[in-house]
């Protein structure tokens, strides 16, 4: 199996050439009527106020399911009742590697409650918010890959 590709961001910046990769869990929340929850970087994190979908690192013995799970509670307290990997992503920002294993959830319970003071907005394409994190770059074009696929499906 082939390494998955690695997108640089922010290429003229300095990096530490021993970093390590690191894993981490992104929720795509996604309603009933097909938008999605992006919400803001928390202050004080890099890249603050960024659009991007929640969720974080895995924790040392932790799945990628579980670590949403518990990010998702922690973040924005909700507890998902489904979860469906997606896609892998691996980003290389000046101040970490990662690779983003992005789910889909279309089941969860709770309100929204930002507990790291960040915003949320449900969204559909274009996003009409601003700026957006360059790791949530790639899902946007997946949603718009899908969407496209589904209308020239219709079609036919």
């Amino acid at each position: 199996m082939s390494q998955p590709s690695v997108r640089v961001v922010d290429a003229d910046q300095p990096r530490r050439a021993d970093r390590n990769l690191v894993q981490v869990a992104v929720g795509v929340l996604i309603r009933a009527d097909g938008a999605f929850l992006l919400t803001t970087r928390p202050q004080g994190k890099v890249y603050e106020g960024h659009w991007e979908f929640p969720g974080g690192k895995l924790e040392a013995g932790e799945t990628v399911e579980q670590a949403l799970r518990r990010e998702l509670q922690e973040e924005i307290g909700v507890t998902i009742t489904n979860c469906l990997p997606w896609q892998t992503e691996r980003i290389d920002y000046p101040h970490a590697l990662v690779q983003l294993n992005f789910c889909k959830v279309t089941q969860w319970t709770g309100e929204l409650v930002m507990r790291e003071q960040q915003r949320f907005s449900w969204q559909q394409l274009p996003v009409e918010v601003t700026p957006v994190l360059p790791g949530t770059i790639p899902v946007l074009q997946w949603f718009a890959q899908e969407r496209d696929f589904h209308a020239a499906t219709h079609q036919a």
